[in-house]
Parts: C-alpha cells; sequence; structure tokens
C-alpha cells in the first residue's frame, strides 16, 4: 500500500510541476522575446506579469469554440489529444534526481516514475507518436494549409528521428544499458565522465534533432506562419488549440530533461561524491541540479526561437539526410572500433 502511494504521490508531482513549467513557458517565451528585442512584454496582470500565464489559460477555458462545418469532427477533435498526451508521458521514465531518503519511509524513493530497462526506447517511440495528432489534425481540418503542415511534419519527424535514434547507439556501447537510470548512474558514480565530453558528435546531432522534433524554430516547417498561415493547427481555436501548445511546450521539457540525463549526468554535479552524502539535504541538491540544467536548454530553446531564421525545407531535408545520417553511422563505427579494439588493447598494454 505504501509502495502504490509513493508511485501515485510521484505522479501528480511530476504532472503538477510540468503543468506549471509548460504555462509559464509560454510566458518566458515572451519575456525573453521581449528582452532580445528590448522591449518590456506581459507587465499588466500579477506583477510584473506573473499571472499572466493564469490569464491565458483562463480565456482560453471560456472562448467560445469555433468548429467549422468541413472537418471530420471526430479525428479533428481527438488529434490534440494524440499531440499533447505523448509528450506528458515521455517524462515517466526519466530520472530526475537519486534515490531520496525521507526519513518516515523505511527504504529510499527512486527520483523517476518508471524505471524500465528500456526506457530510452520508450521516450523515443513515445514521442514519435505525437505526430500522427499533427497528421491527423492537418487532414480532419480539411484545409491546404493545415495538410501542407501535417505533410511536412510528417517528412521531418522521419527525416530527423533516425538521426536522433542512431546517435545514441555510441552512448549504449560504451554504458551496455539502455536504462536511464543506469547512464546517469554511470555518469554520476563511474568514472566521472559526462557523454557531452566522450560523445560530443551525437550530442549535437542530439541536440539539433530535438529542435527538429519539437517543431521549434528554425525547424518550425510544420507551422511557419509566413507561409502556412499556422500550419496544421489553423482551423483550431480555444483548448484545441491550446492543447496543441501544451504538447509543444511539454515536448521541451521532456527534452530538456532527457538531454541532461543522457549527456550531463542527470543530476550530477562535477567533484561530488554522491557515495559518500544519502542525506536528504544533498538529495534535494540533486534535484534542484537537475532542474538548473534543464532550465538551461529551456532557455537555449528560447533563444534560438529569436536568434536564427527559418530553413527552407530542401535544406533541413539535405540536413538530416546527407550531413546527420552519415555523422550518425561513422560515429558508431568509431565508438565500436573504440570499445571492441582500442579499448582492450590499451587496458592489457
Amino acid at each position: 500500500m505504501t509502495d502504490l502511494l509513493v508511485h501515485v504521490v510521484k505522479i501528480l508531482v511530476v504532472f503538477h510541476v510540468v503543468l506549471i513549467v509548460v504555462a509559464y513557458m509560454t510566458l518566458a517565451e515572451r519575456k525573453v522575446s521581449a528582452w532580445m528585442q528590448e522591449r518590456v512584454g506581459p507587465n499588466r496582470v500579477g506583477f510584473r506579469g506573473l499571472l499572466q500565464p493564469i490569464a491565458d489559460g483562463l480565456k482560453f477555458i471560456f472562448k467560445e469554440e469555433m468548429v467549422p462545418g468541413h472537418v471530420d469532427k471526430l479525428i479533428y477533435t481527438l488529434a490534440p489529444v494524440f499531440v499533447m498526451v505523448p509528450a506528458f508521458l515521455g517524462m515517466a521514465v526519466i530520472p530526475f534526481g537519486r534515490e531520496l531518503h525521507l526519513p518516515f519511509l523505511d527504504a529510499p524513493v527512486p527520483m523517476v516514475i518508471a524505471d524500465l530497462d528500456v526506457g530510452i526506447l520508450f521516450v523515443l517511440a513515445i514521442s514519435s507518436l505525437s505526430v500522427y495528432g499533427i497528421v491527423l489534425g492537418g487532414w480532419a481540418s480539411n484545409s491546404k494549409y493545415s495538410m501542407m503542415g501535417g505533410i511536412r511534419s510528417s517528412a521531418q519527424m522521419i527525416s530527423y528521428e533516425v538521426c536522433m535514434g542512431l546517435s545514441l547507439i555510441g552512448l549504449f556501447l560504451l554504458d551496455e544499458s539502455l536504462s536511464l537510470m543506469e547512464v546517469v548512474r554511470l555518469q554520476a558514480e563511474g568514472d566521472g565522465w559526462w557523454h557531452i565530453f566522450n560523445q560530443p558528435v551525437p550530442f549535437v546531432i542530439f541536440l539539433i534533432a530535438g529542435f527538429a522534433e519539437t517543431n521549434r524554430l528554425p525547424f518550425d516547417m510544420p507551422e511557419a506562419e509566413t507561409e502556412l498561415v499556422a500550419g496544421y493547427h489553423t482551423e483550431y481555436s480555444s483548448m484545441k488549440f491550446a492543447m496543441f501548445f501544451m504538447g509543444e511546450y511539454a515536448a521541451m521539457v521532456v527534452f530538456s530533461m532527457l538531454i541532461t540525463a543522457l549527456f550531463l549526468g542527470g543530476y550530477d554535479i562535477p567533484f561530488v561524491d554522491w557515495a559518500a552524502h544519502d542525506s536528504l539535504g544533498w538529495d534535494l541538491l540533486a534535484i534542484l541540479s537537475f532542474a538548473v540544467k534543464v532550465a538551461a536548454f529551456l532557455f537555449l530553446f528560447l533563444w534560438i526561437r529569436w536568434t536564427l531564421p527559418r530553413f527552407r525545407f530542401d535544406q533541413l531535408m539535405d540536413l538530416g539526410w546527407k550531413i546527420f545520417l552519415p555523422a550518425t553511422l561513422g560515429w558508431i563505427l568509431i565508438t565500436g572500433a573504440w570499445v571492441t579494439v582500442i579499448e582492450p588493447w590499451w587496458s592489457a598494454s
């Protein structure tokens, strides 16, 4: 009974924290863009605009919903759900701290909702499902702009999902595990090397592919306001429109958590011997360390959006198939040679 209660509490806490982060990412987006363009940004609702996300949420809830008569109503209604739900499911297997030692519990609590042996495969599989919501939303809207956005999204996902998955093979050849908990533990308590240092090329490819997977600039071809009005969600309004954006920002949060766990040691802090510290204070510090790294990547999302222009579609395809795919395959060969030949010979000598 205690274990069940612990799992329920973890699910509720993580879900609500991510919901709050998603809400305030909309404010951060507007504030960062205003800062970069020497503007003020939202500053009317609450102290310095801090209640603006709540006002926006209430506006979406009470706004009249318009459903065009020419849409396929069932699929049109389900498409935003298919975008939002996979984004939130992905965070279930990502560890956001080490085991939490609470004084009123006999056993420490792992800071992950579900520790799967194939955690990374679960995240990649679930995250790729969101494209179905975009494609279905574009098709069900019965609009040429929406349909074009859905087609672009499917082509973009296929191109960069391949590179994203292949970029992680070298990492798992080194760790010999597909469990995200084990990957983080080896970086924090093993040889002390984060994978950003021994897997720099996959880190760069994974980072850029993540921008493409979340449809963020300079890879926002499915929306492309200057070309497609708003792309796949042109015909949406009210809460259905908001669910598309919640899915996008939740995907940004999940991707930031994932790249932190895979390449930046998760909760690890340089030069800290975690084996010597098992108190509640150090456990909370580990969660804070993870949160700071995730926040840095979320800021990078915003920074890139207001810095770089959008790629042309042919440039996007060339980057994925002609540069990233050969680079990932070459790096797999290099890592495989290191693991099977060079490292054993080096250790023997």
